[in-house]
């Protein structure tokens, strides 16, 4: 045989046994299921931070990340913890808005946020992480913290620089809180899978979209047919909890559960860091182009279609007494921040 190959050899059977040795090592061990598949950026990112966690805690903490639909599919993750078939997961807090209005408004309270670092001081210190816990732990669930892929873009083929521009203008977006906002904005939404948002662009079903980031859109070709993208987004920044089984978070050390919200607290603004940095090099190459005209909406057209926005934030919190819980500590503290007049 080879050297080169007893090399390898060598290095996999020391690289297994050191694995066996860390997971015989850990004194507790998780296993989280993510919303993302293998290898989107957001699942290896959170790979990371599981990596992170074990590093903090000089491995006595291993959690086995799994991406979606390896044990239960994503809208079931809720049930599967509080059952014990999970211990937690990385997920959308809004696929669980059929159990609360609240869910659904917390997760992404349409126009609310301008910057992901809202959010987080929103969920760190304006009452959101206390939020999150009455929502959760009734279901048997313990809320350790927050993150976000980062606002999305908006996705166009006319100039709109303002709320006045929306009048009229045929977009797509999902069904819900998006609908319902754009609509009282004076956009016409329509209904169009994810799927179809190019072709419906291109044929003219369609002359603006809320899809997703815009790394993804440049990618994707969509600011090539639709050249008036607005960036950073005003609209949409999906809300992403790391929960875990309350009975489980409630037998740890406290030294344990402190690495947990440190480490979940550095890996939020790790991603947001990251996956800004690939927004801005698209949006730069975009520019550069020539074809592309990118818009950035002033404070005050952010503040104008927020106040819109929380028009139907109040219509959902009329569903339920979290809904209102939720309404009530965020326009406070929208207010409080100076975001909403």
């Amino acid at each position: 045989m080879k050297k080169s190959h007893i090399a390898i050899l060598v290095a996999g059977t020391l690289s297994l046994a050191l694995l066996g040795q860390s997971a015989m090592a850990a004194e507790f061990e998780f296993k989280f299921q993510s919303s993302d598949p293998s290898g989107n950026p957001n699942f290896e990112l959170q790979q990371g931070w599981t990596q992170s966690l074990a590093e903090k805690t000089g491995g006595r903490v291993m959690v086995e990340l799994l991406p979606v639909g390896s044990v239960v599919e994503h809208s079931e993750t809720q049930d599967a913890i509080a059952a014990g078939i999970l211990d937690g997961h990385i997920t959308d807090t809004s696929y669980f808005t059929g159990k609360d209005a609240a869910f659904g408004l917390i997760a992404n309270p349409v126009g609310a946020w301008s910057d992901p670092e809202q959010m987080f001081d929103f969920m760190e210190n304006g009452g959101g992480k206390q939020l999150m816990n009455e929502l959760l732990e009734p279901y048997g669930l313990h809320f350790i913290g927050a993150t976000t892929p980062g606002l999305e873009a908006f996705v166009s083929k006319v100039p709109i620089d303002s709320v006045a521009d929306l009048k009229g203008v045929k977009m797509r977006a999902p069904e819900g809180l998006v609908q319902q906002v754009f609509a009282a904005a004076g956009a016409a939404p329509v209904n169009l899978p994810g799927s179809e948002v190019f072709t419906g662009l291109d044929k003219g079903v369609i002359e603006a979209a809320d899809y997703t980031v815009f790394s993804t859109n440049q990618a994707q070709g969509l600011n090539d047919i639709a050249p008036h993208p607005i960036y950073p987004g005003f609209h949409s920044m999906p809300l992403v909890e790391i929960s875990m089984n309350k009975a489980r978070w409630d037998a740890l050390p406290d030294d344990i559960k402190t690495a947990f919200e440190e480490t979940v607290r550095a890996f939020s603004r790790h991603q947001v860091a990251v996956l800004a940095e690939r927004d801005e090099a698209a949006a730069a190459a975009a520019k550069a182009g020539g074809k592309i005209t990118v818009h950035n909406w002033s404070a005050d057209e952010r503040a104008k279609f927020r106040t819109i926005a929380i028009g139907e934030w109040k219509r959902v919190a009329e569903r339920s007494a979290n809904a209102q819980k939720v309404y009530d500590t965020l326009t406070n503290y929208l207010k409080e921040k100076g975001l909403v007049k």
